[in-house]
């Protein structure tokens, strides 16, 4: 099945994950070095922990021994992600006709993030510094030579990565001329050599999205108006000029997944539109009328975003469309697809399954097969055969039998929206017992949700017997255009009466003790966490702010150069600091200013290296809990930035996350 590669999307989803901040690297040690608590301060938490527990933090979150397969285009090799006993993951190639195995990317101090086929002879793989999120793409051949940075340019970002099939080529964006904006090059990667493509000149009206053909070239790209106009263009083929065929307000969506090359019509490509409807959807569109040429699919109540498109060997057909409604659903289209699906739906059930990976000729697929019981398992497909393979179960050590259930709620806010979510309960609570519980709110906040499926944190939380809630509170992505302008400048406050009002109902349906609620998230979600400790001091019991913002003020002052073309449409997001009313709305949501109304526990986390929340926003909380008398429990880690994603420093986080709740649950 054909796959367009892109590493990070546009700037559109940049947007939605708050990307902000990326540091240099320097010999100092980022923020306030004499904050972070003593191992052996921190070490103390872990005795709170205590049961005859079946599962260990271990089992949920060390890494598969091996994990992320992939077929070569060919077919004739298998790679894969190995750890070694020191938790390195490296990449190794297998040639599925001699069964010879070769190590081909050595992972060193920094974690390969993502990797994959460029094509049967050479891999890609893409790696930063210490977490701080400046992406460098890498090319090397199957034995691991010929090994060449394809972005070698410091303090840059790397925005698209385009696959050009067929060729010996990549189309990348990255803001090496100006670190405001994102032009795009082409790459050779085998030689290295750099083209630039096209210039963005206009800061205050940059280009914020290319569009390019399977075969590389520039069809069309969208244009961020100061900073809250989008505009479209799209290029004649008969005169090679740049012609404007929409624009819209920044808060509506018309976006070009892909062309259409199953189509004799050139100028016929499968878009994402809102403008005449609440919710997302496909419809196809020919670019050259402006016109649209018929709806491809849509749902009266979730977004529709998501295609799949074959290759060069079924000529591009649509295979099938995908969103996430309850559960993540998949709506088959083509033949080939069709009978795909019916045979996996038929051997796995009400289990859910995608394709990952497979040969330019699908002959063989790789799948996943999961569930909210089953982190994984990886099969291989035979297209002509129709016999299923099993290749790996991801996690053994975790059974199904043991694991709790993710059941999906929906509740009324108090001013009347509809909320959806999700509640995972462990066995007690279906026993009849009131647990613990646990409110995880999501990050973003914007264009994010959660969904269904196998989730490590609340699956090790229901191991100690504890619920976990998390809400799709107003603001998150999904569930129509509306529901998330109903967010918008209610950061903190409406969103946050949302995750109480979930609070409320999972207590009244008789799950959860209620004098035993904490909270706790990353991002959005660590803001969350505080601003939960402030709003609702007696809701809950204690909280964990993992990389959370603390100061509104200070967050915006941190966003870096190319976050400039985006300042106007952040403050529609959020609030207007330029505005005197809505900054006192802002100083009145911005935890670090309402310290006096938090009386409960706290435990802080924090990437040193973050480039979307600044260590800043968690030294300034730390600094101003602690002033105040309160004990707080603060872990940085110097090698990582949004997130912890080295195993050793995540089996910490969660070991003393356990006892921080066990701590306060029993108190």
């Amino acid at each position: 099945m054909g796959i367009r590669l892109t590493i990070l999307g546009t700037a559109q989803i940049l947007l939605s994950t708050m990307v902000i901040n990326a540091q240099s690297s320097n010999s100092k040690l980022p923020g306030d070095p004499t904050l972070p608590s003593s191992k052996a301060s921190l070490e103390k938490l872990i005795s709170y922990d205590q049961g005859n527990f079946k599962y260990k933090v271990e089992d949920y979150f060390a890494r598969p021994k091996a994990s992320q397969f992939k077929l070569s285009p060919d077919g004739r090799y298998l790679s894969y992600k190995e750890k070694d006993k020191d938790l390195k993951n490296h990449v190794y190639v297998k040639d599925l006709q001699s069964g010879k195995i070769t190590k081909a990317l050595v992972e060193k101090n920094d974690l390969i993030r993502e990797y994959g086929w460029l094509n049967k002879k050479r891999l890609f793989y893409t790696q930063d510094r210490g977490g701080n999120e400046n992406l460098h793409l890498y090319a090397a051949d199957i034995d691991g030579g010929n090994l060449k940075d394809l972005t070698p340019f410091e303090g840059i970002t790397l925005g698209a990565v385009h696959l050009i099939k067929d060729t010996e080529f990549v189309v990348v964006t990255m803001n090496k001329n100006n670190k405001q904006i994102h032009e795009p090059y082409r790459i050779n990667f085998n030689t290295g050599e750099i083209t630039q493509l096209y210039e963005n000149k206009d800061v205050k009206s940059p280009i914020d999205d290319y569009i390019f053909d399977k075969d590389g070239n520039l069809r069309g790209y969208t244009v961020l108006e100061n900073g809250l106009t989008t505009k479209t263009y799209y290029k004649d083929q008969a005169t090679g000029q740049f012609n404007l065929i929409k624009s819209t307000d920044w808060k509506d969506t018309f976006r070009i997944l892909r062309f259409n090359d199953n189509s004799k019509n050139k100028d016929e490509a499968y878009v994402v539109s809102d403008l005449d409807s609440d919710k997302s959807r496909i419809i196809l569109y020919d670019l050259k009328k402006n016109a649209i040429i018929k709806e491809v699919y849509s749902n009266p109540v979730y977004d529709v975003s998501s295609i799949s498109i074959a290759g060069k060997n079924r000529n591009y057909e649509l295979d099938y469309i995908g969103y996430n409604g309850i559960k993540r659903e998949t709506v088959p289209v083509s033949q080939f697809y069709k009978e795909v699906d019916n045979v996996l739906r038929s051997r796995f059930g009400d289990k859910q399954f995608s394709v990952v990976s497979s040969d330019d000729n699908d002959n063989k697929l790789l799948f996943i097969v999961g569930s909210d019981k089953l982190y994984g398992t990886y099969y291989e497909y035979d297209t002509k055969t129709k016999k299923t393979t099993l290749l790996y179960n991801l996690m053994p050590q975790l059974k199904e039998e043991d694991m709790a259930e993710m059941r999906p709620i929906e509740f009324k806010s108090r001013d009347g929206l509809t909320i959806h979510g999700y509640i995972t309960l462990p066995k007690e609570a279906l026993e009849g017992k009131k647990v613990p519980l646990i409110v995880n709110p999501h990050g973003g906040p914007q264009g994010i949700r959660d969904q269904w499926g196998f989730n490590p944190e609340t699956q090790l939380f229901a191991s100690r017997g504890y619920a976990t809630l998390q809400v799709n509170f107003r603001i998150s992505g999904g569930y129509g255009k509306e529901f998330q302008k109903s967010g918008y400048k209610q950061i903190g406050r409406k969103a946050m009466d949302d995750v109480e009002d979930g609070v409320k109902y999972v207590i009244e349906q008789g799950w959860v003790d209620k004098n035993k609620v904490a909270i706790y998230g990353g991002s959005h979600g660590g803001y969350a966490t505080l601003m939960g400790l402030i709003k609702t001091p007696d809701l809950y019991s204690c909280g964990v702010d993992y990389v959370g913002v603390s100061n509104i003020f200070t967050f915006f002052d941190s966003f870096p150069e190319y976050w400039k073309p985006y300042k106007e449409m952040v403050k529609q997001i959020w609030y207007d600091l330029d505005n005197p009313e809505e900054a006192k709305i802002a100083k009145e949501v911005s935890p670090v200013y309402q310290i006096d109304k938090i009386k409960k526990p706290l435990f802080v986390v924090q990437g040193a290296n973050d480039p979307r929340v600044n260590i800043n926003e968690s030294d300034q909380i730390v600094k101003a809990m602690r002033a105040k008398g309160f004990e707080v429990p603060y872990l940085v880690k110097y090698d990582e930035g949004h997130g912890f994603g080295k195993e050793q420093n995540r089996l910490e986080l969660y070991t003393y996350m356990l006892g921080f709740f066990a701590e306060n649950f029993n108190k």
